[in-house]
């Protein structure tokens, strides 16, 4: 599914993006509001984080010989959440830019059913990434 999406140039390619995000985005959601964040910033951020890599075709970029694309996607979030930070720093919240669609209204229900633990937020990702991936297998 990584390849495919990678694939810019492919019919595969949209398709497989889409599923990408959709299966995904919980697990990174997850890790944002173990970082601290509002679910309401978390759902900002991750949001944005997904326009971005979609934007950019940053799915291009990961690559086998250099790891899992799990700790890619950790890695490029880790990085966006610190240009964030820093621009959160320059600017308020918003910057007049209207956030994407997405549909949301689930995830901070779930979040809240998620047992407080404690695990890193790192730990945490990899734990809802695994699960994230069961639940596509038995789908």
């Amino acid at each position: 599914m990584v390849l495919a999406a990678g694939g810019a140039e492919t019919a595969n390619a949209r398709p497989a993006l889409e599923k990408l995000c959709k299966t995904y985005w919980y697990p990174l959601y997850g890790y944002v509001r173990r970082q601290g964040k509002s679910p309401e910033d978390a759902q900002d951020l991750t949001q944005e984080f997904f326009a971005r890599l979609l934007e950019g075709n940053w799915v291009e970029r990961a690559d086998r010989q250099k790891g899992r694309f799990r700790s890619f996607l950790l890695t490029a979030m880790n990085h966006f959440l610190a240009d964030e930070w820093d621009k959160a720093r320059a600017q308020k919240r918003g910057g007049g830019v209207a956030p994407l669609p997405l549909q949301l209204d689930g995830a901070e229900t779930r979040y809240g059913l998620d047992p407080a633990d404690r695990s890193t937020p790192e730990q945490e990702f990899e734990r809802r990434w695994a699960l994230a991936l069961l639940d596509e297998v038995l789908k």
